[in-house]
């Protein structure tokens, strides 16, 4: 496992180790839980010394009766023969052990050395004897000793908590607390494995323990390796601690004292234990284990009975005096296990509620299922109230399939009922959640039903927003600017007459897009509204709009906007816990790193919607077509599997809607030389799009027919596409570089033909490792009598250190010969704009601020 969010624990005892062996000494205390990683901290350490320093390490052992001295004895064998011949008489009696300890302190004073003493809350009586006589005598010695504990078991040691009052009078004694990993560390970690990182994060507490054995058996609710490690902590307590920790772990994740002391009365001292053992902790008056995880693997244990029992007497007891709302998840989740189906229809619709309200959406989701569960026999109107709120939870937290079906069956019943305002809102919903669900067609359709039917009815805040559903669906597929600007007026006035912020906010941006996709230039009104919903905190509409916004600056191919994009959704759809949204921002970030050139950070992105169990089909298809573009770039295999299975997500309207996928269809073939494929997928792409006006969409295609050599039929073309197809290929390609799409210049560079526009697109393409590319260009120099061909780099100059792209490595290199952007840009044959965007990117991956001290980072890594 990666060493995460340790770094800076790492460095610093790196730090002291430099200063002691130099003198004079120190000894660092490494604190943190069972699993928090202070062995692997300190094992790094240890392998990082530097070979002049001697390494000892040792451990103390969990024993009924622990080992004399066990950590000596672990490392005795690097020792003198002095400390040796005194440990082993001390051991049989014959020698005093204070004789050992000036022996070891005489061997540590002629050699540098790190000794390493794990788990001392274990350890035995002489070894808190030696710790503390060698701390005091450290600043003598070039020697750094390094001690490990947890900080969950210092109340059941008193020897250990002896050992650090004593230390805490010694300045040259340094400590170091790990933390638990951050969700971003856990949703790095859950990278290809196919988990929820946010379920991930939960219920291990951050815990790098837990969370590596999670991802080692993901299928298991709990790992086996985890359920025998808490057994082990568990049969040590006496049998009232037991019960407690048991009643605990039914009773939920966090107990308030009095409900406890309710169920158990004199639970006090057992609790006590419990803290103690580092099982439980508490903070006033609640009591929570220290992971979900923990939790439930004492809950197995429990007999069914006993769960039964203890479920009916807390919800007996927490339904005796008022309820509060932050006890209505609670009370739901006794209720279902304590068997009763009224409190459930009582409780878990309210929990719901206000979770939705907290921004829960995964909770209100839960919470709304388990009503669900029970609502058969409730009257039509109450359970479709449930299946719309369930279905509104599902679709904000990436559970779109249940979303989805909930919205389908919450129509059928409000149908029935002759409820035509709910029955239209609901078909609205159904329809705006249908488009990323990959059914494009089903969803213009449902949306027009929804309008046709709050039509018949009085101007309402719910015909605003299907107005704006049918707007936003003509510009995601690419309608008319006049369409979407027809549907967007009609929803501004009915929103402000009706005092719908949301609608109207999210109208006057997405007709602005509609413009903008339509070759407008209207990106400040864009902008403008996604910051009024930001201002206005309206999170979902907010979302949506910034989510947008990075999927059309892909389309468009602008790098620098689309990344100023993704940041932003990415970090607003984080902080709100929006995960649909957050995963359709990778998909569109994973285009917009493959359309500057960043190709495995590209497949990097494109991986975190596949491993998500629960991305949207329209992501899953985006990045299907992302991988595929990289593997067909650089000259892999099984590149139309993946393809394929992107047109198996979504109807090929939808297809045509996100713009990358067809596209990648054409350029697979053509990278393969088929041509006859090119000319038909583009064709069938151009006769789908006669009903749109997108010239970032019919452009390519027209130009990709060019370039197999056909005569593309009159299309709108989006400007450096409309230049190719006029002939300007230098004019095309200068767009390009000034977009910052190094491997699209070089595209039409390549189709202009003559010498010098070819050795720029060589050149280019062997930067990017684009071995298909690369050999058509050569095989078109020779054919043209272009001489001479260049080689390929070699892998050597390939090699990528410090996580740079091809093209970031090269202008390093560049860097280094003390070039300007300018300078940098002809060698590169890329705009000077263009160059200092790369020259940024690659002092920020260095982590300078100067480009000589990146030139020096590069002489550095060619010594080692």
């Amino acid at each position: 496992m990666d060493l995460l969010e340790r770094e800076a624990v790492l460095q610093d005892l790196a730090g002291h180790l430099q200063a002691a062996v130099t003198g004079p000494g120190g000894f660092a205390l490494v604190r943190g839980e069972a699993g928090i990683g202070k062995s692997t901290v300190v094992h790094r350490l240890a392998r990082s010394a530097d070979p002049r320093v001697r390494v000892l390490v040792g451990a103390c052992d969990l024993l009924a009766t622990p080992r004399p001295l066990g950590p000596l004895m672990d490392f005795a064998p690097r020792l003198g023969r002095p400390v040796r011949t005194a440990l082993t008489g001390a051991l049989a009696g014959t020698c005093r052990s204070d004789e050992v300890f000036d022996h070891l302190l005489a061997d540590l004073s002629g050699c540098p050395s790190l000794l390493v003493v794990e788990d001392i809350h274990w350890a035995d009586e002489a070894t808190m004897d030696l710790l503390r006589y060698l701390a005091r005598r450290l600043p003598g010695v070039p020697a750094l000793v390094v001690a490990t504990y947890r900080d969950d078991e210092i109340g059941r040691t008193p020897h250990l908590t002896a050992l650090l009052g004593t230390l805490a009078r010694y300045p040259w004694v340094y400590r170091h607390d790990l933390a638990p990993l951050s969700r971003r560390a856990v949703a790095r970690l859950a990278a290809g494995h196919t988990v929820d990182a946010e379920q991930l994060y939960r219920v291990s507490g951050g815990n790098p323990f837990l969370v590596a054995e999670i991802l080692a058996a993901p299928t298991e609710t709990i790992p086996a390796t985890v359920r025998e490690a808490v057994a082990g902590r568990l049969v040590g307590l006496s049998a009232p601690t037991r019960t407690v920790v048991d009643v605990l772990a039914v009773l939920g994740h966090r107990v308030s004292l009095p409900l406890l002391t309710g169920i158990l009365p004199g639970a006090e001292k057992g609790l006590e234990e419990a803290v103690t053992c580092g099982i439980v902790r508490t903070e006033g008056q609640i009591t929570e284990f220290r992971h979900e995880l923990t939790r439930l693997a004492v809950l197995e244990a429990v007999p069914a009975a006993r769960r039964l029992h203890v479920h009916r007497q807390v919800l007996a007891a927490m339904r005796s005096g008022a309820t509060a709302a932050d006890d209505l998840a609670l009370l739901a989740d006794h209720a279902e296990a304590a068997r009763d189906p009224a409190a459930v229809l009582e409780y878990a619709p309210a929990a719901a509620a206000r979770a939705a309200a907290l921004g829960a959406h995964r909770e209100a989701a839960a919470q709304y299922a388990r009503a669900l569960r029970y609502a058969d026999g409730l009257p039509p109107d109450r359970r479709a109230s449930l299946l719309e709120g369930h279905s509104r939870a599902c679709l904000l937290s990436s559970q779109l399939d249940d979303g989805v079906a909930s919205r389908r069956t919450a129509v059928r019943l409000r149908h029935g009922l002759g409820d035509r305002l709910r029955e239209g809102e609901d078909l609205r919903w159904l329809s705006n959640w249908l488009w990323p669900a990959g059914q494009a067609v089903e969803a213009r359709r449902i949306g027009r039903d929804a309008v046709r039917v709050l039509e018949g009815l009085p101007p309402s805040r719910e015909l605003a927003c299907a107005y704006l559903n049918l707007c936003q669906l003509a510009c995601y597929g690419h309608a008319p600017v006049p369409v979407a600007a027809s549907y967007a007026e009609k929803a501004i006035a009915l929103g402000e007459r009706f005092g719908d912020a949301g609608t109207v906010v999210q109208a006057r941006f997405h007709a602005a897009a509609a413009r903008v996709l339509g070759e407008g230039d209207d990106w400040e009104e864009c902008e403008r509204a996604v910051s009024d919903a930001i201002a206005q905190e309206l999170p979902v509409d907010a979302a949506q709009s910034a989510v947008v916004m990075s999927w059309f600056t892909a389309l468009r191919r602008d790098v620098a906007r689309n990344s100023e994009a993704v940041s932003r959704a990415e970090a607003y759809c984080l902080d709100r816990e929006l995960p649909t949204y957050l995963l359709c921002t990778h998909a569109w970030a994973g285009w917009g790193l493959l359309n500057q050139g960043s190709w495995p950070e590209a497949a990097g992105a494109a991986q975190k919607v596949l491993c998500h169990p629960g991305s949207p089909p329209v992501a899953r298809a985006v990045a299907l077509a992302v991988l595929a573009l990289v593997r067909a770039r650089r000259g892999r295999g099984q590149v139309w599997p993946l393809l394929e299975q992107a047109a198996g997500l979504v109807d090929s309207d939808c297809l045509l809607d996100t713009g990358l996928e067809w596209e990648a269809r054409v350029e697979a073939a053509w990278l393969a030389g088929d041509h006859e494929r090119v000319q038909a997928e583009a064709r069938r792409g151009l006769a789908a799009l006669e009903e749109r006006d997108h010239p970032w969409l019919s452009g390519p295609l027209a130009c990709w027919i060019r370039r197999a050599g056909g005569t593309p039929p009159p299309v709108p073309a989006a400007e450096p596409y409309a230049l190719e197809l006029a002939g300007d290929v230098a004019g095309a390609a200068e767009r390009w570089d000034g977009l910052g799409c190094p491997y699209d210049a070089a595209l039409a560079r390549l189709s202009g033909g003559d010498a010098p526009a070819l050795h720029q697109a060589l050149a280019a393409f062997e930067v990017l490792g684009a071995r298909p590319a690369v050999a058509r260009t050569r095989a078109l120099m020779r054919a043209r009598g272009v001489r001479p061909v260049r080689r390929g780099p070699r892998a050597a100059t390939r090699a990528n250190p410090y996580g740079l792209t091809n093209r970031e490595l090269d202008v390093l290199k560049l860097l280094n010969e003390g070039l300007s952007d300018a300078e940098i840009a002809a060698r590169l044959y890329i705009t000077p704009k263009t160059a200092g965007h790369h020259v940024g990117a690659v002092l920020n991956k260095l982590g300078v601020h100067t480009r000589h001290e990146a030139a020096r980072k590069l002489h550095h890594s060619e010594r080692r």
